[in-house]
């Protein structure tokens, strides 16, 4: 079975949204989005809010992180993949669950209750710094960017 054509997977806790998505979906080259995500897999109401800001040529899919696992390698090879999801620790399921995520871009995480801020767009808590070190440790390699003519950082240098 070949590995699918995943060209970009970024965490951003807003998931799907206006310029920013469409600025890495463009970039990427991306012609598929597949948010794996429990509860939008379910909800209609977010996902056409979501559908509202794909562009014109792109298919979006809403899956639990379960069936992402199950289905990612059934896509076809002119699928080009953007993985879009809300947190690191749902990054975490989908590698352990067999999806091929080789680089992880991380553009929002916002603030929230025992979150520190560590970059303008990235707050994390111990629980996310210790999902990003499993990451690491798995192979893969996570860059901080918040659009694409950005500069890339490595979070590392504010959390080791």
């Amino acid at each position: 079975m070949a590995e699918p054509n995943i060209v970009l997977t970024r965490v951003d806790n807003r998931l799907v949204h206006g310029q920013v998505v469409t600025a890495w979906i463009q970039h990427a080259g991306a012609n598929l989005i597949i948010v794996p995500h429990d509860e939008i897999a379910e909800n209609k109401t977010r996902q056409g809010l979501m559908n509202l800001a794909v562009p014109t040529g792109t298919q979006i899919r809403y899956f639990s992180i379960q069936k992402t696992c199950d289905v990612i390698h059934k896509a076809a090879p002119r699928q080009l993949i953007a993985l879009i999801v809300e947190t690191p620790q749902d990054v975490l399921k989908l590698v352990k669950g067999g999806v091929p995520i080789k680089v992880l871009n991380i553009g929002n995480m916002h603030m929230a209750a025992g979150k520190k801020q560590i970059t303008k767009a990235i707050c994390v808590d111990e629980d996310d710094i210790n999902t990003f070190k499993e990451l690491r440790k798995l192979g893969v390699i996570i860059e901080a960017q918040r659009v694409p003519n950005e500069q890339k950082e490595d979070i590392f240098k504010y959390i080791d």
